[in-house]
């Protein structure tokens, strides 16, 4: 059996299949309600595996996650606002390459968590901050974040529903601006020396496995009103903001 298919390090059975098992749950929960599955993964991983590998390993699983996301629903993609927000994406991302250095966790879960609860309950966002210029600078300041604190999801997510009120047009785009995201995480952890391959056993089982909980969540979706979906995706982001909260003042 190739070395790249066995487990890595001291990683045992169970652990694998439910790291499999929660890919797979939290895809279907970001494909069903628009977000919320990306940070409960990361929470568990952050149970179960050594530190230096989470976040990076992390990119790599969501990359799988959010990229077969936005294939089923590449229909819905608004792509006028990726256009946009990948090159303001870039430019974080190539910052934050700059600066790799870990930096307070609880200052940026507490920026998150702030402008998380603000875009979700707060007044709509004025139309110039959601034209282009503003998603191009929401795309560098979430991608920059998100290389240090693997948390910016929901923020994007929040972002993302204040500019389409339709729960496809939402959960399609988010998919494909986490795609961008992921793409430039794994990109800078790569030129920094972290390799993927002794642990592609377990992201390849994980991507497969959250390819199935999508298209179970995308089912599930077709079924939702978009009222229900704005209030339902809303009432998850303001938990994921109170869980990140939690964190900054436990930390």
């Amino acid at each position: 059996m190739p070395e790249w298919l066995l487990l890595p390090g001291d990683i045992p059975p169970a652990i694998y299949l439910l790291l499999v098992g929660v890919a797979a749950f939290t895809s279907l929960l970001t494909a069903s309600l628009g977000a919320g599955g990306g940070v409960m993964l990361l929470a568990v991983m952050a149970q179960v595996l050594p530190p230096a590998v989470i976040i990076p390993l992390h990119g790599v699983v969501q990359l799988g996650s959010n990229g077969g996301r936005a294939l089923m629903a590449w229909r819905h993609i608004d792509w006028r606002t990726m256009a946009a927000f990948i090159p303001g994406a870039v430019v974080g991302a190539v910052l934050g390459a700059l600066v790799l250095v870990r930096l307070p966790p609880a200052v940026l879960y507490l920026c998150i968590a702030g402008f998380i609860l603000y875009l979700c309950w707060g007044p709509k966002l004025p139309r110039l901050v959601l034209g282009p210029a503003g998603v191009a600078i929401a795309g560098g300041l979430t991608t920059f974040a998100t290389l240090f604190a693997g948390a910016t999801g929901p923020l994007v997510a929040a972002f993302i529903k204040q500019i389409h009120a339709d729960r496809f047009r939402t959960v399609a785009t988010f998919a494909m601006a986490m795609c961008m995201q992921n793409v430039l995480k794994i990109s800078v952890f790569s030129h920094a020396g972290f390799d993927l391959m002794p642990w592609a056993g377990l992201w390849i089982a994980m991507i497969a496995s959250g390819a199935l909980g999508t298209w179970v969540g995308l089912n599930v979706l077709k079924r939702m009103k978009d009222h229900h979906f704005g209030l339902l995706f809303n009432l998850v982001l303001s938990a994921l903001a109170a869980r990140l909260i939690w964190q900054a003042l436990a930390a």
